[in-house]
C-alpha cells in the first residue's frame, strides 16, 4: 500500500510541474483563451479560479488516478471511469459559466490524463525491470572431461545435495504426525501433478483395456518413484497423480526435490515400460510451491489427510499447459527461484492463476546445473533474450535471439519452435515493409 501511494504521489507532483512549466511558456494561453470565450456565452464572467487552486486540482487529480490505476487489477475498465470522470469537469465548467465564474477544464483535464498515463507508464517500467531481473546469476561450474578444452560457459552452480533417503518400493504412505494429525496447520510445501501428456489422443486410438492397462501402470510408476523420493500421495486416479513434498515433516529443500523427481519421472517411465507403445507415452508434470494447509479428517470412519491450498491448482494448470508448450515439466515461479540453484531452467509464459486477475510466470528446467554443457547453457541464454523481447514486441531482434537458439535437435524443443512460428509472419513483414522516414 505504501509504495503504490508514494509513486502516485511522484506522479502527481511531476503533472503539476510540468502543467507549471506548460503555462510559464504560454504553450495552451490560445487553448485557454478559446475556452474561455466559449463559456463566456452565458455572459461575461466577473471572478475566475485562481492558479493556485487550479494547480491543486492537477495535484490532486493526476495522484488519485495514478493511485486508483496502481491498486487495480482491471485497469482497462479503469479508463472509462477516468473519462467519465475529466467529462464532468467539463460540466462543472459549463455550471460555472452560468454564475460567471470561469474554471478552466483543461489543467484539471490534463492532470488526470497524466495521471492515468504516468500510472500505466510506472507499471510497464516495473514489469520490464522485473523481467530483466528475474534471470538467474550464472556461476562456473565443473564440466566433463570431454568438454574440458572448450571455453567454460557461465551456468547456475548447484548446491550440493545430500543423498536421499529411498524408501522401500511398497512402503506405505507416511502417516501423518502427531502435531498435524491433532489439528491443521499450514506448511511450506512443493505440489507436483503428473499425468500422461497426450491420454486424450491415446484413449481414442487405443483399446479401452489397453488404454487402462497403460494408466494403471503410470500411477504404480508414478507413486513409486514419489515414494522412493520421500513424497505424501495426496491423490491418484484417472486424473493423474498429486505429490506433495515437504510433508510430513518440513524439507527446506521440498522444491529440489520435487522438481528433480518430476524431470526424471518421464524419462524412467518410458525406460520401464516392456512395451513400445508404452514407451511411447509421454509424461507431462507441474511443479508448485507455496503454503498449504494440512487438515486431518474422516470420512467414513476412516481417517485421512485434506490438503487445502493453491499449490495444488496450479500445479495442475502447469501440467495441463505442457500440451500447449511441448514441454514435459513446467515450474511456477516460487518454485524456480527455490531450485534455480541445482537447475538450468528457462522462462516460457505468463498464465492465469486461481484468480483470473493473476498471472504467473512459468518456467521450464532444462537439466540439471551438474550435467549443463557450454552449448545447453548458450541455447539458454539465447531463448531467454528472445523472450525479453518478446515481450516488449521488438520482433525482429526476438526473432534472432530465438534462431540462435537452434542447435542440432531443434525440432524437438517444441517451446522453441512454437515461438518461431509466432514470429515468422512479424519478422517476414518487418522485412518487406520499407520504413516510413
Amino acid at each position: 500500500m505504501k509504495r503504490p501511494l508514494l509513486a502516485a504521489l511522484a506522479i502527481g507532483l511531476i503533472a503539476v510541474v510540468l502543467f507549471m512549466i506548460v503555462r510559464a511558456i504560454g504553450l495552451f494561453d490560445s487553448v485557454e483563451s478559446g475556452v474561455a470565450s466559449l463559456l463566456s456565452g452565458n455572459g461575461a464572467a466577473t471572478q475566475s479560479v485562481s492558479d493556485k487552486l487550479q494547480y491543486l486540482l492537477v495535484l490532486v487529480l493526476a495522484g488519485g488516478v495514478a493511485w486508483m490505476v496502481l491498486l487495480s487489477n482491471r485497469r482497462r475498465r479503469l479508463a472509462g471511469i477516468v473519462a467519465i470522470l475529466l467529462f464532468e469537469f467539463l460540466v462543472l465548467a459549463w455550471v460555472c459559466s452560468l454564475f460567471r465564474v470561469l474554471f478552466q477544464p483543461l489543467p484539471s483535464l490534463l492532470g488526470g490524463g497524466l495521471g492515468f498515463a504516468g500510472a500505466m507508464g510506472f507499471m510497464s517500467l516495473q514489469q520490464r525491470q522485473k523481467l530483466r531481473g528475474s534471470r538467474p546469476r550464472p556461476a562456473p561450474v565443473s564440466l566433463p572431461r570431454h568438454i574440458v578444452d572448450e571455453p567454460p560457459a557461465p551456468v547456475v552452480a548447484p548446491r550440493p545435495i545430500a543423498p536421499e533417503k529411498r524408501a522401500p518400493v511398497n512402503a506405505p504412505e507416511p502417516a501423518p504426525t502427531t502435531s498435524s494429525a491433532s489439528a491443521a496447520q499450514l506448511y511450506e510445501v512443493t505440489a507436483v501433478v503428473c499425468d500422461i501428456g497426450n491420454k486424450h489422443d491415446l484413449a481414442d486410438d487405443w483399446e479401452p483395456a489397453q488404454f487402462a492397462e497403460l494408466t494403471e501402470k503410470f500411477i504404480g510408476h508414478a507413486m513409486k518413484i514419489f515414494r522412493a523420493a520421500g513424497a505424501y500421495i495426496e491423490s491418484f486416479g484417472g486424473e493423474g497423480v498429486v505429490a506433495i513434498f515437504g510433508f510430513p515433516a518440513s524439507d527446506p529443500q521440498h522444491a529440489e526435490k520435487a522438481t528433480r523427481t518430476a524431470m526424471g519421472l518421464a524419462q524412467s517411465f518410458a525406460e520401464s515400460s516392456d512395451s513400445e507403445a508404452f514407451a511411447s507415452a509421454g509424461v507431462h508434470a507441474g511443479v508448485s510451491s507455496g503454503t498449504m494447509v494440512m487438515a486431518p479428517v474422516k470420512t467414513r470412519g476412516q481417517a485421512s489427510m485434506l490438503a487445502i491450498g493453491e499449490p495444488v491448482e496450479l500445479a495442475r494448470r502447469f501440467c495441463i499447459a505442457n500440451r500447449f508448450y511441448g514441454s514435459r515439466v513446467l515450474i511456477g515461479l516460487r518454485t524456480f527461484d527455490l531450485a534455480s540453484k541445482i537447475l538450468v531452467a528457462r522462462p516460457i509464459d505468463f498464465l492465469s492463476g486461481v484468480d483470473m486477475r493473476e498471472r504467473h510466470e512459468i518456467y521450464e528446467p532444462i537439466t540439471l546445473a551438474l550435467e549443463a554443457t557450454p552449448e545447453i547453457i548458450r541455447r539458454r541464454d539465447f531463448f531467454w533474450n528472445g523472450l525479453v523481447l518478446y515481450r516488449e514486441k521488438r520482433w525482429a531482434e526476438a526473432y534472432t535471439q530465438f534462431q540462435k537458439a537452434r542447435g542440432p535437435n531443434d525440432q524437438d524443443d517444441q517451446p522453441l519452435q512454437l515461438y518461431l512460428r509466432r514470429l515468422e509472419p512479424l519478422a517476414l513483414q518487418l522485412t518487406e515493409e520499407p520504413l516510413n522516414l
